[in-house]
Parts: structure tokens; C-alpha cells; sequence
């Protein structure tokens, strides 16, 4: 399912350490692996359009796992 969203780049400790996006709304999306670096900053805001993927799972589990088609960092 392809979704946009706008929120927060936080590293969150859990398993062996990952990285999400906090929307506005408040929900969580773990990044999959393979997103570009540019993005993995902790408190960079961005939007995101991407692909959730429901045929992966993660060590963290803390919310759906988002695969990063493109973005756009904000202010």
C-alpha cells in the first residue's frame, strides 16, 4: 500500500537500534532498510512517500515497516 507522510526522523533504541518516522498524528512507521542516508538524522522532518510493507518483519516492531520511494526533507 503506497502512503505519504510528513513527521520526525527519530532512532529509536529497541532490538538493535532503528530508525522510524513520527508522523503529526502520532504514529510510528519503522524505515526499511535501504533508506537513503540523507534521511537517517534524528529530528529531521521530512515527507516521505513509500510503500508499507506488510511481507516484513523487524526485531524492533514498533509500528508498520515504511520502504522510502521518495522524499522531500521540510521546515
Amino acid at each position: 500500500m503506497s502512503i505519504n507522510v510528513t513527521g520526525t526522523i527519530e532512532r529509536k533504541g529497541l532490538g538493535p537500534g532503528t530508525w522510524a518516522i513520527v508522523t503529526e498524528e502520532g504514529e510510528t512507521y519503522e524505515l526499511y532498510q535501504g533508506a537513503p542516508d540523507e534521511l537517517l538524522k534524528s529530528g529531521v522532518k521530512a515527507k516521505i512517500k513509500g510503500e508499507v510493507r506488510d511481507d516484513v518483519m523487524t526485531f524492533a516492531m514498533i509500528g508498520p515497516v515504511l520502504e522510502v520511494k521518495s522524499f522531500k526533507v521540510v521546515d
